[in-house]
């Protein structure tokens, strides 16, 4: 069964054909900017499985770093996606309707985490990026 979701105005909207993959929250300084708010809360998805439904032409893109951005819709101003190379990456968990199916499994830049954001569960939490291996 897809995932769909959307923006808070409902002019964009998406489709995503498989399963995410297991969510993220960031806590650093850009995250708290992009989200207003103690940081993102986001899932990558399968490459291909991605499809804008409606208002696609009511998105703005704003690259972050070189070949990395956030998608946003140009209305009412919801964060919708993580971009990489012109493509969609990965998706905030907010903007999808009902359960998407994972659950937050990390939090990453606890290190840089505002003074304010006190960080409940039981998720690893990762001073930067978890370690590789």
């Amino acid at each position: 069964m897809a995932l769909t979701g959307g923006c808070f105005c409902g002019q964009i909207r998406y489709q995503i054909d498989q399963p995410l993959a297991p969510g993220r929250s960031c806590h650093c300084s850009r995250c708290r900017k992009v989200f207003s708010g103690t940081g993102s809360a986001y899932a990558e998805v399968v490459p291909g499985s991605f499809a804008w439904i409606a208002g696609e032409d009511q998105l703005t893109r704003y690259e972050t770093t070189p070949g990395w951005g956030m998608g946003f819709c140009k209305r009412c101003g919801s964060t919708l996606c993580g971009l990489h190379e012109g493509k969609v990456h990965g998706v905030t968990l907010g903007s999808v309707d009902g359960d998407p199916g994972v659950q937050i499994e990390m939090h990453l830049f606890v290190g840089s985490k505002a003074p304010w954001d006190h960080i409940g569960g039981s998720a690893p939490q990762y001073a930067e990026f978890p370690p590789q291996g």
